[in-house]
């Protein structure tokens, strides 16, 4: 369905301490032998070592790797190492002006930043698909300063992903509660925000 409607890459989320659509590995890796280029496949991974995210895009086969949380434990030029061929994106949770430090310190070992609304520091983590929008004007600030492309998610609708847009000026944008209806993609909402998205 998002394929058909336009979209450049799908995200297929792995185990995650909170947040909409989680699926198993194993369906990850079915869905992932389905996308053929030029259609990405974004494997979201809440693993924090390099080793562990290398042995989970092994087992699930994507051609990217959406690191919702910090690395902790090993390096970017590990992953790039081992798999050559994957690309790597790592999430910067927008909560204050610091998050652009955050970015200058790993935009030159990765291959993307996305920029989302989630809070890695709350009790129980919250690494994506919250619905909540973040700052856009400190979007675009970070935007600036990088090197590499920056997407841009977070509370992001068909109302409000033009206005995104227009005033983060991101490479591309990553939407999931957006387009959903009691947690299913929506088709009706799914067309309407790449109809935005394209306007």
């Amino acid at each position: 369905m998002a394929i058909a409607q336009g979209a450049d890459a799908l995200g297929l989320v792995a185990k995650m301490p909170s947040g909409p659509g989680p699926i198993s590995d194993e369906l990850i890796a079915t869905i992932a032998r389905q996308i053929h280029p030029p259609i990405a496949s974004f494997l979201l991974t809440s693993e924090q070592s390099s080793r562990a995210i290398i042995e989970h895009i092994k087992e699930t086969g994507v051609n990217t790797v959406q690191i919702v949380d910090e690395l902790t434990a090993g390096t970017y030029d590990d992953i790039h190492a081992a798999l050559p061929y994957v690309r790597v994106v790592q999430v910067i949770h927008v909560t204050g002006e610091e998050c652009i430090e955050q970015a200058l310190a790993v935009h030159e070992f990765v291959d993307a930043i996305l920029l989302d609304s989630g809070n890695p520091k709350a009790a129980v983590k919250t690494l994506g698909g919250t619905g909540n929008v973040h700052n856009w004007n400190i979007s675009r600030e970070l935007i600036r300063a990088v090197k590499v492309p920056v997407f841009l998610a977070g509370g992001l609708n068909a109302e409000n992903v033009k206005v995104a847009i227009q005033t983060a000026h991101p490479f591309g944008v990553d939407v999931c509660s957006g387009v959903r209806t009691n947690g299913k993609l929506d088709h009706e909402k799914l067309t309407a925000f790449i109809t935005a998205v394209h306007s």
